[in-house]
């Protein structure tokens, strides 16, 4: 805790079946959940006690390249297989699917022709660094 940011560590187990996370969010008093590309379903008691107020970064522009198993390098690669001419990346609400919750909003950037998995996702990597953290900020201050 060299930083005196506490940790909540859970399994799926914990997360999905026991209510042990919710009962955590809940005693701790969180105002929002701000996911970084996690991959796990969100159970539905967690998305009814935070509806609209749980957030979510995806490496593509959604409703494109989203869904069960599109992560990382594979929603890369269906950019450049699908001839996409952009890419980019979308903070959306988190809701009882995965990458169907409301955009609140999107970045772009050109997929080129000589574009690989490693310089597309360089592309992204820049968009999340620069818009991520001022987007969230601006959430939980409207909240």
């Amino acid at each position: 805790m060299k930083l005196n940011i506490p940790a909540f560590v859970f399994d799926r187990a914990m997360f999905r079946e026991t209510g042990e996370v919710l009962k955590y969010l809940i005693d701790e008093n969180i105002d929002v959940i701000v996911l970084a590309g996690f991959l796990w379903l969100i159970p539905m008691d967690i998305i009814n006690a935070f509806r609209g107020k749980i957030f979510n970064i995806h490496p593509a522009l959604l409703p494109k390249h989203g869904g069960k198993g599109m992560y990382g390098e594979r929603v890369h690669q269906a950019v450049i297989d699908g001839g996409d001419k952009e890419s980019g990346i979308t903070i959306h609400h988190v809701n009882e699917r995965y990458d169907e919750g409301n955009i609140i909003f999107q970045a772009k950037c050109p997929v080129e022709p000589g574009d690989t998995v490693e310089s597309l996702a360089g592309k992204i990597h820049k968009l999340e660094y620069k818009h991520f953290p001022g987007v969230i900020e601006k959430l939980i201050i409207n909240q």
